[in-house]
This record gives C-alpha cells, structure tokens and sequence, in this order.
C-alpha cells in the first residue's frame, strides 16, 4: 500500500488550518492525501497476512529519495494499492508519465539605453523557445509542454544576462515523452552567441491500463460482494507513485483515498462519510487478495 504524508503547502500559507462542517472536512492534504493514508490505517485493522504500508514523505517533489524503496518493495509485490484520492470516486487505470526540466539562457548584459546593441537579451532569446514548446504537444497521445516558472534579468535598465525556465511535460506515451526529451535537448537559440543549458528530464513513466486491468476488475467484484455501488474509473493527467510500481512490474490500483475535490487548492476538502465506506471497502479488498 502506497502513501505520501507530504502536501504542497509551505507552512503558514492554508488558513483555516483545519476544520470540519458536516459532511465536509478542509484542510491542507485533506484530500491529496492524508485521508487516503488514514483509511489505510483502519483498513489494516484485523488483516492478518504480509502486507506493507509505505508511507513516503517527498511524492510531491518528486519521490527522488524513496523512488528506490517504492521500486524495491514493488518488485516482489502480489499487487500495490495506491492510497491516492479518487476521481469523484472513480479508481484510476491510467496516469500520465511526467518529464520536468529547467532551461537556462545564458546571454550578455549591457545597458539598456547606452548600449543595448552590445549586449544578448536573454528574455528575448527564452521567449522563442517557449514558442519552439508550444509545437511539440500532440493531444492524440494526451502529451502536453506546459511552461510554467519563467524569470530573467534583475534589472529594469539592463539587458537581462541569464533567462530560466521550467518545463512541466506530461503524456500517457513513454514514446512520446522520449520525443519530447529528444526535442528539448535539441533547442538551439536564435542568437548563435547565447549559450542554453538544460537540466531534468523524464521524472515518472506513465501508468498504463495493462498494468491496472486486472486488479481494477477484482476490486469491482469485492465492491459488488460487500454492496457499495461501483467503483468506476479513469485515467487522469497526474502522476503519482504507483507509476514507479508499474514500472517495476507490479499490478497496481491507484486512487483508493479520499472522495472529495480541490486537490492543491484552497477549496481541497473530502467526504467524511466517504471515508467509511471506503475503508471497508479495502480492508475487504486486502482481505481478498491475500485469500490467493
């Protein structure tokens, strides 16, 4: 069972801290996912067999230091289930692979009203980059190149010296993600004496269908046996753990956590009466696998 007690929030910055009104509990990782980790405690309650509960603290950096343990223990697993919050309940079959990198433009500066001539404008030079990124997004295999963090220069009055840019790409294609990986590392700048250094590259495969089937099919059978409505499911944009534990050859269930919505926003919340549903439901599920 896969967990991560880490949320996105710097500290101080999610207010109320934490609170509950009926049916709805707010705060920060309520639903990305300490709620998934805590129907995973009481689901264990009572479970007599081999079962691992592996509670990371670096997913949403990207699980650099516990990727290694996650692949480890997966190798050797009868199947991984991924604590993850669901989609509007829906378990997830598919996830995207990710790709993260960090471009640098190094230019020249100068001044920008005595002598702009003399100097290579590093925001000019990264702004045709993001232009050469828009075009390598093809929506048949869900891959996307989304720009996100962009800074440059430290001065109004100077020729910017140094531009930076991060890459958030993302597609259900390992193929694709290659070509992106390819594509990226080939960028030249306009000016042949600007210097571009790129650093990152692919971060999570993606978690295919082949990889869920299976599982997805038997946690519908034990939600039908205990009565509770189907499970249904999705692929989705996101990456998560589980990716690293297809990766290594394990059968995996993904987004068992909580019900709810708003996951890295100020409206996160989950369904307290969700939980308990399913926190039945898998410890019935970990019950039935270690049955085999």
């Amino acid at each position: 069972m896969l967990a991560h007690l880490d949320t996105v929030w710097p500290k101080g910055s999610f207010q109320p801290l934490f609170e509950v009104n009926g049916d709805v509990i707010r705060g920060p990782g309520t639903f990305d996912m300490k709620v998934g980790f805590l129907q995973a405690l009481f689901a264990l309650k009572g479970i007599e067999g081999s079962v691992a509960l592996v509670a990371t603290t670096d997913e949403e950096t990207g699980s650099h230091a516990s990727r290694g343990l996650i692949k480890e223990l997966s190798e050797n697993a009868k199947a991984v289930l991924v604590l993850e919050a669901s989609l509007d309940g829906k378990v997830k079959t598919g996830r995207k692979g990710t790709s993260m990198y960090q471009v640098k433009v190094h230019g020249r500066a100068a001044h920008a009203g005595l002598e702009p001539e003399n100097g290579i404008n590093s925001t000019v030079e990264i702004s045709h980059l993001v232009l050469q990124l828009a075009v390598l997004e093809n929506a048949e295999h869900g891959t996307t190149v989304v720009p996100t963090m962009l800074s440059a220069g430290a001065t109004t009055n100077s020729v910017p010296d140094l531009a930076v840019l991060d890459i958030d790409a993302r597609s259900y294609s390992t193929d694709e993600l290659l070509r992106i990986d390819a594509a990226i590392r080939a960028l030249k700048p306009q000016n042949s004496a600007a210097r571009i250094e790129i650093v990152g590259g692919l971060n999570r495969p993606p978690l295919e269908p082949t990889a869920t089937k299976a599982l997805y099919e038997r946690a519908e059978k034990v939600a039908a046996t205990i009565g509770i409505p189907a499970l249904g499911h999705a692929s989705v944009g996101g990456a998560s753990d589980g990716n690293f534990a297809a990766a290594a050859g394990a059968q995996v269930l993904d987004g068992l956590g909580a019900i709810g919505g708003g996951a890295h926003a100020l409206t996160e919340w989950a369904s307290v009466s969700a939980m308990h549903q399913r926190t039945d439901f898998l410890h019935a599920f970990i019950k039935d696998l270690l049955n085999d």
